[in-house]
């Protein structure tokens, strides 16, 4: 039995591999793809190890060749995947996307073409049967998304048990993560609100709550819908973040970004807010560090990327708000010191 540990963070959902295609085009015209891997939580589980952080996946892959591929490429970040379970019946997920894919609704809407094979997938078979709460219980934090509650029945009753009040139940964070595709109508996916409104930190983008629930007019709008967490992050694209919590609302404008591709950064984005979270840094600083770790995925072609130095990054979200405003982030940035003009 594998032994169960504390973590900072714990994060639980599938992970898919991902194959990306060697040329622009359509996928009916693409002649060949690079492998790579990719899936929300496991997302945000690779850049907390990186950024140092003792952390957990809690998933399920089959027993099968991307399995091993999967588990082991997570692992080499220095993610905990002894919680991973091997399905003999079942596969491993796997989808393919055109390059400049978005993660968000807005860019689905706008982008080119993904195609899913996860119907039926390992990670589907998650239920409060097979996954154990000690396993994820273990971290300070468990992280949890929206796409988990589309993947089956079994899924949505383990997200509602994860997210219900019960004795010793970590911070609970959860990232809306609204995928048009996944779900058959609006009205269906409403019960990411419901899951939404018994977590302790809740990711949410302004155009996810309008999709998803309708709500607009910004986002103090979108806290009136959602005032139960402790603490709620509305992504608002280019224009920043807003926190709202017991301090009142928090504002943090993007940095500009030379943007290679847009997938994977609000993974990246949670992943970042988490580290400062778990640092103990202030609300404004841990949206900072959000952004910078946004920056980082979207200057990269895949879903992952690896983060600045933890001594870069501090440096740069002290920054005084007009050097902010002036920063400018290009491919690369991560390796070398940045340049505030």
């Amino acid at each position: 039995m594998a032994r169960t540990v504390r973590a900072d963070a714990v994060c639980l959902g599938e992970s898919m591999v991902t194959f990306l295609p060697t040329t622009p085009g359509p996928l009916a015209e693409v002649p060949a793809f690079e492998r790579s891997i990719g899936g929300a939580e496991s997302n945000v589980a690779c850049t907390l190890a990186r950024a140092g952080h003792p952390t957990r996946w809690v998933s399920r892959v089959g027993a099968d060749g991307f399995g091993d591929h999967l588990v082991a490429a997570v692992a080499a970040t220095g993610v905990d995947t002894a919680h991973v379970v091997r399905d003999p019946d079942r596969p491993t997920g796997v989808y393919f996307r055109t390059r400049g894919e978005r993660a968000t609704v807005s860019g689905e809407r706008a982008a080119g073409e993904v195609a899913y094979y996860r119907a039926g997938s390992a990670a589907s078979a998650m239920s409060p049967q097979t996954v154990g709460l000690a396993a994820a219980d273990a971290g300070r934090v468990l992280h949890l998304t929206g796409i988990t509650a589309a993947l089956s029945r079994g899924c949505l009753d383990l997200l509602r048990t994860l997210t219900a009040p019960r004795p010793g139940r970590p911070t609970v964070a959860f990232d809306v993560n609204y995928r048009v595709g996944l779900w058959r109508s609006a009205a269906e996916a409403r019960v990411l609100l419901d899951l939404a409104r018994g977590c302790d930190l809740v990711f949410a983008g302004e155009d996810e709550a309008e999709a998803a629930w309708g709500v607009t007019g910004g986002p103090a709008a979108v806290r009136a819908a959602l005032p139960e967490p402790a603490a709620l992050v509305v992504k608002q694209g280019a224009l920043g973040a807003t926190a709202f919590g017991h301090g009142g609302a928090v504002h943090v404008p993007a940095p500009r970004v030379d943007v290679v591709a847009h997938v994977g950064a609000g993974d990246a984005f949670a992943a970042g807010y988490l580290s400062a979270t778990l640092r103990g840094l202030s609300v404004r600083d841990r949206l900072r560090h959000g952004h910078l770790l946004a920056a980082a995925a979207l200057t990269v072609p895949g879903d992952l990327a690896e983060p600045p130095a933890r001594e870069h990054a501090d440096r740069l979200a002290a920054l005084p708000d007009d050097a902010w405003a002036r920063l400018r982030l290009a491919p690369g940035w991560t390796a070398q010191e940045t340049a505030v003009p």
